[in-house]
């Protein structure tokens, strides 16, 4: 997720290979050269192979829609180090923000049912007031939280001890689940339900209700990239459809697109089939939920994400209606901010939490041990996905997955302009 790398570091003071063997012992030096202009799929296989080793990387998978079509998607490294488990494409793995697109989707599904539109305000949907402690009078609409315009921001002194907890029976012996536990403060327990999450922010007896919830802004009128506010965004879906959210996004997007592999509920995952976080291929995390899980808790697998993905690249163009209607998947990737509303170093604007940038959409996502990226070219020619267990969010790590993901995006570049 955007903050955590940030907060984290408050909290814990091309085309083909080339293979050099050392002349003094049989090690082999493996190095990466940059992509050609020519790139086949089992060049790119092998780039890829090659990328786990250079970078020294846990594992990853990607998907690549060309022309409505999947031309490529595989996996690389391991989902398990230590058990030398294979990443492959059935591999569930934690995607963090990139779950918001999900939120996305389910807003616009909310939407087409009639349940509010872009322009409602939420408390005329929500069974609590919510009140901006530094500017009451504010009128917050539904389009405000889902382009982080809303004035709810998070508070990093409490987003991540207030929101995550390590999951029970886990092995609680190693490194990087002292960091958790000492380091950040987390307790272990399974997750809290939503409201009582939210209650903690925005009910006058919560441990975190206060001014710092907020910024003295008008709704739409400035951008802050909220955790907090996604998740009250899935509280809005929940009362206004009477069904969690989670029921909700299972219901209306994951079985129509076949996602039988993906979910919400951490409770739900098989943790025999998921990716093990790490903050470095010597220090796997233990498996962890978060009680917010609408804004960073989809566990799914390549293989699912390919069937979303393909679909968002045809709804762009106006070519399908699996899940809504064509006029509702152009809400979805419709500018909804004034110029200028987004800091320029992030994005040019913002759809239902899909946001724009130099003609695509995309949203990624990272989290304790994992990282994703979804790209979509803005004419639906072409899109991509990566996930990955894969740390970007501790200090230690700041850069690293920046580094992969943009030698994974040189690689995707490649192939499409030689297929």
């Amino acid at each position: 997720m955007t903050t955590l790398a940030r907060i984290i570091g408050l909290l814990l003071l091309s085309l083909f290979v080339t293979l050099t063997s050392c002349s003094s012992d049989d090690n082999e030096v493996v190095v990466l050269s940059e992509p050609s202009d020519t790139m086949t799929t089992a060049e790119l296989t092998t780039y890829f192979q090659t990328l786990i080793e250079t970078e020294n990387v846990p594992g990853f998978a990607v998907t690549i829609i060309e022309n409505d079509a999947i031309v490529f998607q595989s996996g690389f490294g391991f989902a398990d180090i230590q058990n030398q488990k294979a990443y492959t494409n059935q591999t569930q793995n934690g995607i963090g923000s990139l779950s918001k697109t999900f939120v996305g989707a389910a807003t616009a599904k909310a939407i087409e049912q009639g349940h509010f539109t872009l322009e409602t305000p939420i408390n005329d949907i929500l069974p609590v007031e919510i009140v901006n402690l530094q500017k009451p009078e504010a009128v917050i609409l539904v389009k405000h939280l889902t382009t982080h315009s809303s004035g709810i921001i998070d508070n990093p002194s409490n987003y991540i001890v207030g929101n995550y907890v390590v999951l029970p029976d886990q092995d609680l012996n190693g490194e990087a689940a002292g960091i958790l536990l000492n380091g950040l403060g987390l307790e272990v327990s399974n997750p809290i339900s939503l409201p009582d999450y939210l209650g903690e922010y925005f009910l006058e007896d919560g441990v975190f209700y206060g001014a710092d919830t907020y910024s003295n802004v008008a709704p739409g009128s400035s951008w802050s990239y909220s955790n907090v506010a996604t998740s009250l965004m899935g509280f809005v879906i929940e009362s206004a459809t009477g069904q969690s959210f989670d029921a909700y996004v299972k219901e209306n997007i994951l079985l129509p697109l076949q996602m039988n592999s993906s979910t919400f509920n951490i409770l739900e995952v098989d943790f025999s089939k998921i990716a093990i976080p790490y903050i470095d291929t010597a220090r796997p995390l233990p498996f962890y939920g978060n009680h917010g899980y609408p804004e960073g808790s989809m566990h799914t697998t390549n293989e699912d994400l390919g069937n979303y993905l393909l679909d968002m690249t045809r709804g762009i163009k106006g070519q399908s209606s699996t899940l809504f209607a064509p006029s509702i998947y152009e809400l979805l990737f419709t500018e909804q901010l004034p110029d200028g509303t987004v800091p320029n170093a992030f994005a040019e604007n913002h759809g239902l939490y899909w946001y724009s940038k130099n003609g695509k959409w995309m949203h990624g996502g990272n989290s304790l041990g994992v990282s994703s990226h979804m790209e979509i070219a803005d004419n639906g020619s072409y899109g991509f996905v990566i996930t990955s267990n894969i740390d970007g969010t501790f200090t230690e790590n700041e850069g690293k997955w920046e580094t992969v993901k943009q030698k994974i995006e040189e690689g995707i570049q490649a192939f499409l302009k030689s297929n």
